[in-house]
């Protein structure tokens, strides 16, 4: 299999897998709620819904309402060809870009949405807006912290490089340093996922954030912002689990069956990922909405004490 192909089966990984694993996520919180929930199916069936319907759009939107959710969405198609999301060697783009470029990318999908539904004129769009704005003001140096971290740790910012080191020095892995990254990058994960302790899903006034900024949108660009909110979740958490918690089990060369045996293990380190979140979701009590700052002021603060830690106790 040629590193071309690996490329193309990254990517269709994250597009056709994200869908279901938020199904997935979505039936066990049903079931630990003892209801009946819906079809880990039914966000392939909400997707192609959406695409049927007819484009709807507030009047003197600017053109990068339209532009957005495309932009958006290639963006995180582009993301799992320089990311280890199933193979652990670089493909052919993996050189263009390293963890900071990862989030420069992730920026501008965000960039790009949140300029697109600022003058929409609506005022659950504006709500959505610039909470989205006020909270990235600390979620996004949080994640450059963590990358930071992780680069004292491997002497580099990429994030195949960092796979290797961690898979092979178990001594990493134990240091208070990594112990630290992984913390405060759970905690932006279970923030960027909308997940327990902080509430930022749905379409409750009190808690809106995320689905705020996509009420003016209908049909197809509606289809690819949802879809791509699952895709950003799914690679967030294979970066998560294969780059800094769990960095076994990618693939090692390119035979059929390692890439294979990439991709089911991936998908049983998300779905004990999914589980986690569950069992977070379940456990502890919404925040309220003021609280979200102090909660990723606490991440920023754990991945500033990775970084300390590094110095005083040498890494280890």
């Amino acid at each position: 299999m040629n590193p071309q192909a690996v490329n193309v089966i990254q990517v269709l990984v994250v597009l056709i897998f994200s869908p279901l694993m938020a199904g997935i996520l979505k039936k066990l919180e049903a079931i630990v709620e003892s209801r009946r929930g819906i079809s880990v199916l039914q966000p392939y069936y909400d997707i192609f819904k959406f695409m049927r319907k007819e484009v709807v759009a507030p009047r003197n939107v600017a053109s990068i309402y339209f532009l957005a959710p495309s932009v958006a969405f290639a963006c995180y198609l582009i993301l799992p060809m320089v990311l280890p999301i199933v193979a652990g060697y670089p493909c052919p783009f993996a050189p263009m870009v390293d963890f900071l470029g990862g989030g420069f990318l992730f920026a501008l999908a965000s960039m790009m949405t949140t300029l697109a539904t600022a003058r929409t004129g609506s005022f659950y769009t504006s709500i959505g807006t610039s909470r989205a704005v006020s909270f990235s003001s600390l979620a996004e140096p949080t994640l450059i912290m963590v990358f930071f971290g992780v680069a004292l740790i491997t002497s580099t910012n990429n994030p195949f490089v960092t796979n290797e080191v961690l898979a092979t020095n178990y001594r990493w892995i134990v240091s208070p340093t990594h112990i630290l990254i992984v913390c405060a990058f759970f905690m932006l994960l279970l923030f960027e996922t909308g997940k327990i302790p902080i509430e930022s899903e749905g379409l409750s006034e009190f808690g809106m954030i995320d689905e705020g900024k996509t009420m003016e949108y209908s049909g197809m660009p509606y289809a690819l912002l949802k879809w791509g909110s699952y895709m950003k979740s799914f690679i967030l958490m294979s970066v998560f689990l294969n780059v800094f918690a769990l960095p076994w089990g990618v693939a090692r060369d390119y035979s059929a069956s390692s890439i294979a045996f990439g991709i089911a293990t991936l998908l049983a380190k998300m779905f004990l990922l999914i589980v986690v979140f569950v069992l977070v979701e379940e456990t502890f009590a919404k925040m309220r909405l003021f609280k979200i700052l102090d909660y990723l002021t606490v991440s920023f603060m754990l991945a500033i004490l990775s970084i300390i830690s590094f110095f005083v106790f040498g890494g280890v």
